[in-house]
Order: C-alpha cells, then sequence, then structure tokens
C-alpha cells in the first residue's frame, strides 16, 4: 500500500528539555497543542506521510527527552538518521548556549556527514524573547544548518520546518536513496496539499 512513497525517512528531534520538541511532533502529526504536556521519558516514536514537490515521504519521527538521565539511548537514537531538528526556546537563552553541545553530541554518534539539520527557534508566540532571530540565523549559517522560528502553540513554521527538511534530504540523494535501491521505488506526482506558500515569510534555506 506504500507503493508510491519514494522513501521512508529517519528524522530525530533533539533539544534542552521544555524547549517543545513534543510539542513541535505533535502539532506536525496531530495538529493538536497541550500545554499541560509532560515531559518525554525516553523516547517517543511516530509516523507520517507528506508530499513534497510531488514526491511522497514516509517520516519515522524519533522525539528525545531532553533530561540527561536519559542520554544512555543516545547511540542507537542517531543511528542510521537522515535529518535532525535541532531546537531551543527563544525565551530561554539557555537553551540556545547549549546548542553548541547537542551538535557535538550529533556529531560523536551520527552514523553519517551529509546529514541534513535544521534549527527551530520555538515559542516565538510568548513575549519575553531572549533570543533574536538575527541571533538563530547566524548560528545556523556557522555550522550549515536549515533554520526557521516556529509556535507549536500557534503552529507558525511547524509544518513548513519539516517540509524543508525534507525536501533537502531529497535533494541529497546519497542519503536515501541506497535504501530504495530494490524496492522498484516510482516518484509520485501527488499535489502537495498545502501548496508551496504554506512557509510564508518564516524559511531561511541555506
Amino acid at each position: 500500500m506504500d507503493e508510491d512513497v519514494l522513501t521512508t525517512l529517519k528524522i530525530l528531534i533533539i533539544g534542552e528539555s521544555g524547549v517543545g520538541k513534543s510539542s513541535l511532533l505533535l502539532r506536525f502529526t496531530d495538529d493538536t497543542f497541550d500545554p499541560e504536556l509532560a515531559a518525554t521519558i525516553g523516547v517517543d516514536f511516530k509516523v507520517k506521510t507528506i508530499s513534497v514537490d510531488g514526491n511522497k515521504a514516509k517520516l519515522a519521527i524519533w522525539d528525545t527527552a531532553g533530561q540527561e538521565r536519559f542520554r544512555t539511548l543516545t547511540p542507537s537514537y542517531y543511528r542510521g538518521a537522515q535529518g535532525v531538528i535541532l531546537v531551543y526556546d527563544v525565551t530561554r537563552r539557555d537553551t540556545f548556549v547549549k546548542l553548541d553541545n547537542w551538535l557535538n553530541e550529533l556529531e560523536t554518534y551520527c552514523t553519517r556527514n551529509d546529514i541534513v539539520n535544521m534549527l527551530v527557534g520555538n515559542k516565538i508566540d510568548k513575549e519575553n524573547r531572549e533570543v533574536d532571530r538575527n541571533e538563530g540565523l547566524k548560528f545556523a549559517r556557522k555550522h550549515s544548518m536549515l533554520f526557521i522560528e516556529a509556535s507549536a502553540k500557534t503552529c507558525d513554521g511547524v509544518q513548513c520546518a519539516f517540509e524543508e527538511l525534507v525536501e533537502k534530504i531529497i535533494q541529497t540523494p546519497g542519503l536515501w536513496e541506497s535504501e530504495n535501491q530494490n524496492k522498484g521505488v516510482r516518484l509520485s506526482h501527488m499535489e502537495d496539499s498545502h501548496g508551496r506558500g504554506a512557509c510564508g515569510g518564516y524559511c531561511s534555506v541555506l
């Protein structure tokens, strides 16, 4: 029944505890927002199929706990990933400062060097911003990452973040083609139901 799916991609969501990783995932997969969402214990996992530029991709999205005590899961979590969404909270500078630690972990455990990384500044709906958009953009450019600001609460930028990440992965055939060589995959020409204008002014594709 997945014969028109181009590929299955493993996407990770990482970042400090409380930055809204699970909320971004829930908004993207279920279009819901729960302000009382509990902290993730270990690893959560969701699957969603999306269409980008006429190609359907099934996303296996792994959402991890940000707390240190769950870091023993790290090596298996990173193995085989093709895309990573690194999240910080624009109202908490400490979550931005610690991005370097997450990048170091990514470099340590990731099994491929052509993985696509997306930096997401979450919670832009809040008033008490501590991290300017240009700071996020500068950090993303320095580390060759895609960048977007988003709000899981209002939905701003969420769909776009995942679509831009998948689009970039699909444009990097070495990341996914080897997985599909013997499956007789054909390209799907289904319309993207969200249209290409869904991103508004949020995307900064590098």
